[in-house]
């Protein structure tokens, strides 16, 4: 006949167990976020973003834009999207600059946004320089302005912002690098210590005993220490 072991796990032991350790999980925590600070100021090189916006309005002279219209616009930001990080856009503008970069790579550091309600378009440029973040992020408005009049037989794309130069870091983050890193820490070490606990299956208190062998304990028989560690308590006794 099978018999299933059951496992009872006590929340206020493992709790307990947790804050007897404090000590060891806060080390660990701040030693873990240090290190996530100095990946991020040491290895990781500071990223700069530059944005340009267009703006898309495809109506005719003396025609009056209704609210439908606008409803319409908005919609067409998703394909003016896809077609700004067309691989015919971006690989143009890898030719003009002259970019040590394929297509894919360009793309990684290119993002599109729309405002809602409105037909404006961001163009951002994510780059470690901060002037090749501007004149990427211009050279892309211009190739997307042309491709997009041509595709979707837009009247005009007008400029509503050029690309700034860039003067603060965009990233990395070091206080979001310092967080994980002590996060990570502060779990690996609970979970280490909660696994050793379950796997912990030695008999330690009487209450143990009665707990998993179902036996009562008629008393207790004194330990008795001999060799150096009974020398080192005699000592320490004398001192008192």
């Amino acid at each position: 006949m099978a018999t299933n072991d059951e496992v009872e796990i006590d929340l206020l032991e493992i709790l307990g167990l947790l804050l007897s350790r404090w000590q060891l999980i806060i080390l660990v925590g701040i030693t873990t976020a240090m290190i996530g600070f100095a990946i991020s100021f040491f290895m990781i090189d500071p990223t700069y973003e530059s944005t340009t916006k267009i703006y898309i309005l495809n109506k005719n002279e003396n025609q009056n834009v209704t609210y439908s219209d606008m409803q319409l616009g908005t919609q067409l930001t998703k394909d003016y999207s896809e077609l700004i990080n067309s691989r015919y856009v971006l690989e143009e503008v890898i030719q003009k600059l002259h970019l040590d970069l394929d297509y894919q790579g360009l793309k990684q550091k290119v993002s599109v946004s729309t405002p809602s309600d409105t037909r404006i378009v961001a163009i951002t440029v994510t780059d470690t320089d901060p002037v090749e973040a501007m004149n990427i992020a211009n050279a892309i408005r211009e190739s997307a302005s042309s491709h997009i009049g041509n595709v979707m037989d837009i009247d005009a794309v007008n400029i509503v912002e050029s690309a700034n130069m860039p003067t603060k870091k965009a990233g990395p983050s070091y206080t979001k690098w310092l967080m994980v890193g002590g996060m990570i820490g502060v779990m690996i070490v609970c979970a280490i210590i909660l696994v050793g606990y379950l796997l912990d299956d030695t008999i330690k208190t009487s209450e143990d005993v009665e707990r998993y062998l179902g036996l009562s304990t008629l008393g207790m028989i004194p330990v008795i220490e001999t060799g150096e560690v009974a020398k080192k308590k005699k000592k320490k006794k004398k001192k008192h």
